[in-house]
């Protein structure tokens, strides 16, 4: 293994990070150097830019067939807390949408139902598209994306080509979990494989199809497989050039099948931070790192700015996924919430769209 000096050197000066040497800085625990080698490395990519985006999330149905242990979204079928949105239903969600101001993104990620077939979630991306003709619509994670495929009889290809017809501008980076099979078979054993996951991602990128890429960390898994699936990520990402964006989840164990078995807590802020700058520093050659303040509470996602993050994702709306595992934190912010947060952590808010394309000034935006 690298000896720890050689890694500080190498994240001081912003070479590439080998799989040693973020071992080496993830047992030295120098959350202030990392902060600082972080910062700077977001500072070489965005300068003293932090972005955010209004937006509005959707998800679909929480019926799922997968039963994964990891999550307290989800329901069996015949549960009396199942729903499943139909046209009407999405139709009073993009009416409120059509009301927002400079909304640019509808994100639409669900639960993977047994019953409803590819052509209602194809249909679902065409109703969005004709309701708003300007909105970019990120939609599916690759866990969607295979079990479409796999339900349908197509192949991801087919199913993506469809989605981009029907109007899909980018995917998520959802479901990505933990990139290592070993965790996979615990923690989703019905969902994609890490090779279904990754081969997904890369077809997406070769039809111009850009997309995000995440982590989920804090349950079963090594800090070496955290490691391994950051280099994965930068493997991908150096053969495609595909993912635009990284956002990292800590696992909320509350009200899931896994926290309750293997009693597990939330990691605390220190990993949070630790496991966020290093991830800066591992991804060099993904331009930006999302702190997701749904998931982080929004004084530890500013306090993110300071380790590498320069992104706040977005307003949101209303999100579903994340507190039915038990997140306390708002399910919507407005643009002057996260300008304020921006500006007291030191940098300037840049209000964007799906693609990192400025949208207008933040002191233009109004009291929305």
């Amino acid at each position: 293994m690298r000896d720890k000096r050689s890694a500080r050197a190498s994240a001081e000066c912003g070479d590439r990070l080998s799989r040693e040497d973020a071992l080496a800085l993830y047992e030295d625990n120098d959350l202030l150097a990392l902060g600082a080698w972080a910062r700077a490395a977001k500072e070489r990519a965005s300068g003293r830019d932090v972005y955010y985006t209004v937006n509005r999330h959707i998800n679909l149905t929480n019926i799922c067939s997968a039963n994964c242990p990891l999550c307290a979204f989800q329901v069996e079928r015949g549960d009396a807390r199942g729903y499943i949105m139909e046209t009407d239903d999405v139709a009073r969600v993009l009416e409120t949408a059509r009301k927002t101001p400079r909304l640019t993104e509808i994100h639409i990620v669900s639960a993977l139902h047994p019953d409803r077939p590819f052509s209602y979630y194809e249909s679902v991306v065409r109703q969005v598209r004709a309701a708003l003709p300007d909105a970019d619509i990120k939609a599916f994670t690759p866990v969607e994306i295979v079990n479409f495929a796999k339900t349908s009889g197509r192949s991801v290809r087919e199913i993506l080509t469809a989605l981009q017809a029907a109007g899909l501008s980018s995917l998520p980076g959802g479901g990505a979990e933990i990139l290592s099979d070993r965790v996979r078979e615990i923690i989703c054993p019905n969902k994609a494989t890490r090779a279904e996951w990754i081969d997904c991602m890369r077809t997406a990128h070769t039809l111009g199809i850009r997309t995000n890429a995440s982590m989920m960390y804090g349950h079963i898994e090594t800090v070496e497989e955290r490691i391994d699936h950051l280099i994965a990520l930068r493997e991908l990402q150096d053969e495609t050039g595909g993912f635009q964006a990284f956002m990292l989840f800590p696992f909320h164990p509350e009200n899931t099948a896994l926290g309750a078995e293997r009693k597990l807590r939330r990691v605390g802020s220190w990993e949070d931070m630790k496991m966020l700058a290093l991830s800066r520093l591992v991804l060099d050659n993904i331009a930006h790192v999302k702190a997701f303040w749904v998931m982080l509470t929004q004084p530890i996602a500013q306090l993110a700015l300071g380790f590498g993050a320069d992104d706040l994702d977005g307003t949101i709306g209303e999100e579903k996924i994340i507190h039915a595992a038990g997140a306390q934190t708002q399910t919507g912010i407005t643009r002057r919430e996260l300008d304020a947060m921006i500006r007291e952590a030191g940098y300037e808010p840049v209000e964007r769209d799906t693609f990192y394309r400025p949208i207008a000034a933040a002191e233009e935006v109004g009291q929305a």
